[in-house]
């Protein structure tokens, strides 16, 4: 009896590694690294054949098409915002720029990017079926799923992370939404973070919401009135549109001694020691202390937006004709000012 219950374990065991499973609900994985794109990352659309149009649809990020002529590229220079390329002197005028080197550069690095994300190891597989996406909470991790009945997503997706968190999906076919599908991000998620690789076409149904960078082996189609936060990039065939808003991602960085952004009211600039000379390091007219005019102040330079803490102003940062004040020193900052308020305003770095 003992050696039968064995035997029924191991055999219970043998059968669960061979059959891939459906996960539903919150799902977990390790993030993984990004895919970096080279110089396919400015594009918002990349194909191989031909780029339709009905339009008038919106794109934001370069457009490129090779090899096929420029002449087969549909949209106008209105529905631009960014570069259109084209590999010879046809296509929209008067925007078009020609410049076959560049896109035989970026269909490469597409190239590149695709094997990269075919080649990650998945966290979780799912079966091949109907909807395997839809009503799932994703964490970033790496996800592979066969091909749908009707549609991979039906409903909303919904991944879950910070500006980190990197989701990188595998279709082993084709990649479907049902019409009027969605994927939201939560928690600081970042679009620019999100990688669709796309075993054949992908096909992005009428009025969905859908996120992140598609990068297909032959041909992407947005049905009517789709949006993608993301880039549509076709290796072989045609992107097509049909009244369609693309928009290419950009990260913004985490605070924490990065540019880029700014998080908790700390200047996303901000580090350890004194500031160099750069125009980031001082602060504009507008972010002086309430209690200090900018015309008490030597000198006071314009800085980039998201350079300088909005919180307590502890982090601001103001040249002057006296020695230059140290990150964080409220009171040298000050100083600056008149010197009748001096008295006053220590009192309230003090407190």
């Amino acid at each position: 009896m003992k050696i039968f219950k064995n035997r029924a374990l191991l055999g219970l065991l043998v059968l669960g590694s061979l059959i891939p499973l459906t996960f539903a609900g919150n799902i977990g994985a390790a993030s993984p690294t990004t895919v970096g794109l080279g110089t396919a990352e400015s594009f918002a659309i990349l194909a191989g054949s031909a780029i339709t149009d009905v339009p008038a649809s919106a794109i934001t990020g370069d457009v490129g098409l090779s090899p096929a002529a420029g002449s087969f590229i549909g949209l106008t220079c209105a529905e631009v915002t960014g570069t259109i390329y084209s590999v010879d002197g046809s296509g929209p005028a008067p925007c078009r720029v020609t410049d076959a080197g560049l896109l035989t550069t970026a269909k490469n690095d597409l190239t590149v990017a695709y094997g990269d994300a075919a080649g990650r190891t998945p966290d979780n597989i799912f079966i091949a079926g109907d909807n395997q996406l839809g009503g799932q909470t994703l964490v970033g991790g790496v996800y592979r799923f066969g091909g749908a009945t009707t549609a991979n997503l039906i409903g909303n997706l919904t991944l879950s992370g910070d500006a980190s968190s990197v989701w990188i999906f595998q279709a082993t076919s084709s990649l479907v939404t049902a019409s009027s599908s969605t994927v939201t991000l939560t928690g600081g998620a970042q679009a620019c973070n999100v990688f669709w690789q796309v075993g054949t076409s992908a096909t992005i149904a009428t009025s969905s919401s859908f996120v992140g960078t598609i990068m297909a082996d032959q041909s992407i189609a947005l049905q009517t009135g789709a949006t993608l936060q993301g880039r549509a990039l076709a290796s072989v065939a045609a992107v097509t549109l049909d009244r369609n808003a693309i928009t290419r991602p950009t990260c913004t960085t985490a605070s924490s001694g990065t540019s880029g952004g700014t998080s908790g009211g700390v200047s996303s600039g901000a580090s350890s020691g004194t500031p160099s000379d750069a125009s980031s390091d001082v602060a504009s007219a507008a972010e002086v202390p309430a209690d200090v005019a900018p015309a008490d102040v030597g000198v006071v330079k314009t800085a980039s937006p998201g350079s300088v803490s909005t919180g307590d102003n502890r982090h601001l940062h103001i040249r002057c004709h006296q020695p230059r004040p140290r990150r964080g020193d409220l009171s040298r900052v000050r100083r600056c000012a008149a010197g009748r308020r001096d008295a006053r305003l220590g009192d309230d770095d003090a407190g």
